[in-house]
């Protein structure tokens, strides 16, 4: 998401420059000024709509996202410790059936009730931390949908009135410059952008590849 924003920012700012250069290159002409000084007017415009739609996306997506994986350090967190207390059971009930093993002396007897209280604390503790996990590890993976949704549709919503505007100003200016403002037929407007690209390809300016 942040490399979208980054693209919107630097995609605005090549418009804003392109309007700039438009201006200062026309300013010896009454007509051409008029018209640069029109898309300076819109790139303006459209600089403004790219910055609101990257604030839109910053607090829609980008900053939810940060709270979210904030989260998982805590889940490792728990994860390790719920480990940790399974290997301590483990390693407890080991100790208990080795000492069930042993000739039932008096010494071997104290050893054994000592072992059996270790082996009930350490299980107490494996379960309750594996029953906090099982009850919030699902909670945690099913709630990131409902947690993203409303940032997508809010992202969804933006990206919409951004095109919209968009769109608006620029349909503007083509028809204060005089273009037709229908869109053209796709096997047509397909045939008018390969015209267009091989006239470009054809400038002086423009290197063979």
């Amino acid at each position: 998401m942040r490399k979208c924003t980054e693209a919107v920012t630097a995609l605005s700012k090549c418009e804003v420059k392109l309007g700039q250069d438009l201006v200062s290159t026309c300013q010896g002409e009454d007509m051409l000024r008029n018209e640069a000084e029109a898309v300076g007017a819109t790139t303006a415009k459209l600089e403004g709509f790219s910055q609101e739609l990257n604030t839109n996306s910053q607090k829609a997506v980008i900053e939810p996202m940060k709270r979210f994986t904030n989260i998982f350090p805590q889940a490792n967190s728990a994860i390790r410790k719920r480990e940790h207390s399974l290997q301590e059971y483990s390693r407890q009930q080991l100790k208990v059936e080795k000492l069930q093993e042993k000739e039932r002396t008096g010494p071997n007897i104290v050893k054994l009730e000592q072992g059996k209280k270790a082996l009930s604390a350490a299980k107490e503790d494996f379960e309750v931390q594996n029953s906090s996990l099982m009850e919030e590890m699902p909670q945690f993976y099913d709630g990131r949908i409902d947690y993203f949704q409303p940032c997508f549709e809010a992202l969804l919503r933006s990206q919409v009135a951004y095109h919209s505007n968009a769109y608006k100003v620029l349909c503007e200016l083509a028809s204060d410059l005089g273009a037709d403002t229908e869109p053209p037929p796709d096997l047509q407007y397909n045939a008018d952008l390969q015209k267009q690209l091989f006239d470009m390809k054809a400038l002086s300016i423009v290197l063979e590849d």
